[in-house]
């Protein structure tokens, strides 16, 4: 079943995080850079773990966070409905896999276009949503950056809807997992999207490109991508008692290295701190240079295209 469009809960306000100490790097045009990663507590915005959060990387298909999240607020606004039809324009058919494949001329309704683009990552179905909402996918493009800085996202830029290669995306773990925040805290009534496992389209099943959910306690969203040139992106977010973290990677160089290692880190943000140990303080600081965390190994289940049992809905065209 659909879970129930909701309004985003009040007065939740984004917590001032992870701010830049450095100008970012970019490194998409010396080929894939070395993981970006980054564990931020989604509360409290509490950075965990980071490894090069502010390298300049490309989204992939995390870029379709933020279209969905400009289709929360219009459905918060009611400018979109549940029903309202999602219509393909020959534009959006053209659009290359992953797609829905619906013919130019059809609908689906925007409960459903949702659903595949959180599940399946549409690439045809989300330039039709952007066009329902802006006329032009061009003209989201440009609500897309607006947000982007709004949301204080200081090292994202959009070129398209989609998150297909164009040297005009980009981003950083950081502003990624923002973003992800941003979602959670502002519209956890819709979040649920990013937590369906299977949607169903004619005869056709499709499963969330999130291998993680059902597989690691607490996950629950929220996004992949994969491009040549960004390499197997993830964030992701868990929730176990009263905490939740967001983990971000970027660059992975497989879908399993992806996984693994965002499974690691959600073991590791929950992981409880160490006990202080009395030492000097000359020892300390060559302690606090030279250690990194040791990243538990998390048993993960199942092959690389994330087949699992799990709850699903069907989508009605």
């Amino acid at each position: 079943m659909w879970r129930k469009w909701g309004a985003p809960a009040k007065g939740l306000a984004l917590v001032a995080m992870m701010t830049m100490t450095a100008p970012a790097v970019d490194a998409r045009a010396h080929g894939l850079p070395p993981v970006s990663a980054l564990v931020v507590n989604a509360y409290t915005g509490t950075t965990l773990y980071a490894d090069a959060p502010g390298t300049v990387r490309a989204p992939a298909s995390l870029t379709k966070m933020m279209t969905m999240y400009l289709a929360f607020e219009a459905i918060n606004a009611g400018r979109l409905k549940p029903t309202t039809p999602i219509a393909i324009s020959r534009a959006a058919a053209r659009q290359p896999a992953s797609r829905l494949g619906i013919a130019a001329g059809k609908s689906l309704s925007a409960r459903n276009a949702l659903g595949v683009i959180a599940v399946d990552s549409a690439n045809d179905v989300t330039v039709a949503l952007a066009e329902t909402l802006a006329g032009t996918e061009k003209r989201f493009v440009e609500r897309m950056n607006v947000t982007a800085q709004r949301l204080g996202l200081r090292d994202t830029h959009f070129a398209n809807a989609t998150g297909l290669k164009n040297p005009g995306n980009r981003t950083t773990a950081r502003d990624m997992a923002k973003l992800s925040i941003a979602l959670i805290r502002r519209y956890p009534g819709l979040y649920g999207y990013f937590s369906t496992r299977k949607v169903t389209w004619k005869t056709r099943v499709m499963r969330n490109h999130n291998h993680l959910l059902g597989k690691v306690p607490g996950v629950d969203g929220i996004k992949t991508g994969y491009t040549v040139d960004a390499g197997y992106n993830l964030a992701a977010s868990a929730r176990r008692g009263g905490t939740r973290i967001v983990v971000v990677v970027l660059g992975a160089r497989s879908i399993a290295a992806r996984d693994a290692r965002v499974a690691n880190l959600i073991e590791l943000g929950f992981a409880p701190p160490a006990p202080a140990r009395k030492t000097t303080a000359r020892r300390q600081s060559r302690l606090t240079a030279a250690s990194r965390p040791v990243i538990p190994r998390a048993h993960l289940t199942g092959g690389e295209d994330g087949r699992r049992d799990g709850a699903g809905t069907a989508v009605h065209g």
